[in-house]
């Protein structure tokens, strides 16, 4: 004990980049954070520890109980810039950024950061010509942009003075956030700082923080699932704190997101690139194989049946072959459904009322057929496709499919209709004859012929016999 207190009296006497204080406050920081065990930090972080345990005491308890701290990572190796850096300003004598970018991780984590540079969330940033953001920032409001969407896609964080950031863009943890050194993406958006817990990030509620809601309802479809179900009944079987955590070795009593898109198996690799194991994108309003956008723009990327197997190998641990293959076809079958049915269709028709001059090309939303339109894809389509994808079946069911017909009969097709006979109404009758061939395409294509009361009669026989089957059944 009296090496260890002459070891600390020293280290306080030649702290750089702060007040030096006295040695009981170093002595804390072996005794109350992780008792027994002594860290040997740079001497620049010792510094930092002197104030900030005693301004963030909560920052200073939260990496006391961190790998970092065991590992001798203190405030300093992480915050440390260079002279050169944008972000870079002096603060009591040290030289630091305020925001821990991807490329700081990387010092360390240098596949990890790799990985993740080459995913689809460090491009989540790049939102500014979607639908979403017009939503946000201009049908909405700007402060709703930057409260909302942007504090899960990230902004573009700009510095505005020495130690100072733009209110309008930080604090801001987005997973694809554009840092001021040129890097994308927030490792603290899954790695919660400073605790950088992986337990933590292996549990759904994390990735929950973004990925919920009407549009994009995974947490609550993973919830419903079989899978979510398990996990919630056995988390105390589920070893979260495993360095290596791998499936069926180191759990198996269930799944978590992070199980299936990007943790090790048996066979794989962990991986920070989450999309690394989708085969179909669902986000778009019309579903296709995940790697096809690149293809078209002539990129070189993981072909879709490769991402598909190495996701099949993640079900085996835990399914039959048969069982996975009959899930992918079942799942198949309603992206295939909801594209050729509904989506494909929609998209048509709308193209059709703007190419004929009966909806405006040039500002979205100003036409409520557009609201109609974005709804059925971008809510209720979506929920359907990753109801399927993730074994949620009133989402699939009632929260989608339900949702998207209601949308498609009820709503868009009558739209369309009035908007025909406003233009006919209004001298524009060449523009509402081909509107209408449109519409009739549609409604005479054989999944939309019951609709106009041309369901074949077979078919028609079939249904009314089993309907008095059921009614008889329930008079009992």
């Amino acid at each position: 004990m009296r090496i260890l207190s002459l070891f600390l009296i020293f280290a306080a006497a030649s702290l750089p980049c702060a007040a030096k204080d006295t040695p009981t406050a170093l002595t804390a920081v072996q005794s109350q954070i992780q008792p027994g065990i002594l860290s040997v930090l740079s001497d620049e972080s010792q510094a930092c520890i002197e104030c900030h345990r005693a301004t963030t005491y909560g920052i200073y308890q939260q990496w006391g109980y961190s790998k970092h701290y065991g590992g001798n990572v203190g405030c300093y190796e992480c915050h440390k810039a260079e002279k050169t850096d944008i972000d870079a300003f002096d603060h009591n004598g040290c030289l630091i950024s305020i925001i821990v970018s991807p490329n700081d991780c990387g010092r360390c984590h240098k596949r990890e950061v790799q990985e993740f540079t080459h995913s689809h969330h460090a491009r989540a940033g790049e939102i500014l010509g979607s639908l979403d953001n017009f939503l946000g920032e201009v049908v909405e409001g700007r402060a709703a942009a930057v409260s909302g969407c942007k504090q899960c896609h990230g902004a573009e964080v700009k510095v505005v003075g020495p130690g100072k950031l733009d209110p309008e863009t930080w604090p801001n943890t987005g997973m694809g956030r554009l840092n001021p050194d040129g890097s994308r993406g927030s490792c603290s958006a899954c790695h919660t700082r400073h605790n950088f817990s992986s337990a933590q990030a292996r549990q759904p509620e994390n990735c929950g923080r973004c990925h919920l809601g009407p549009d994009h309802p995974q947490k609550e479809i993973y919830e419903e699932s079989k899978h979510g179900v398990a996990y919630y009944g056995n988390i105390d079987k589920m070893n979260l704190n495993s360095p290596k955590w791998v499936l069926g070795e180191d759990y198996s009593a269930a799944p978590t997101c992070a199980t299936c898109h990007m943790s090790a198996t048996p066979e794989l690799p962990l991986t920070h690139d989450v999309g690394d194991r989708i085969s179909w994108t669902l986000r778009p309003a019309v579903s296709e194989k995940v790697d096809a956008p690149a293809i078209k723009a002539g990129k070189q990327v993981k072909p879709w049946a490769s991402r598909r197997a190495d996701m099949k190998k993640v079900c085996g641990v835990c399914h039959t072959p048969d069982w996975v293959e009959s899930f992918y076809i079942q799942y198949d079958n309603v992206v295939h459904l909801y594209n050729n049915k509904f989506a494909i269709p929609a998209r048509d028709l709308i193209g059709a009322l703007a190419e004929q001059g009966l909806v405006t090309k040039d500002i979205q939303f100003d036409d409520e057929i557009e609201w109609t339109y974005y709804f059925l894809w971008h809510h209720e389509g979506r929920r359907a496709r990753m109801g399927a994808s993730m074994f949620a079946p009133d989402y699939t069911q009632w929260h989608g499919f339900y949702e998207v017909a209601d949308r498609f009969y009820m709503s868009l097709i009558p739209q369309a209709k009035e908007l025909v006979e406003k233009a006919r109404h209004n001298g524009k009758a060449d523009a509402a004859k081909k509107v209408e061939a449109e519409i009739d395409k549609i409604l005479n294509m054989p999944d939309h012929q019951w609709f106009l009361g041309k369901m074949p009669l077979e078919e028609k026989a079939k249904r009314t016999k089993a309907a008095g089957e059921f009614k008889k059944r329930y008079a009992q």
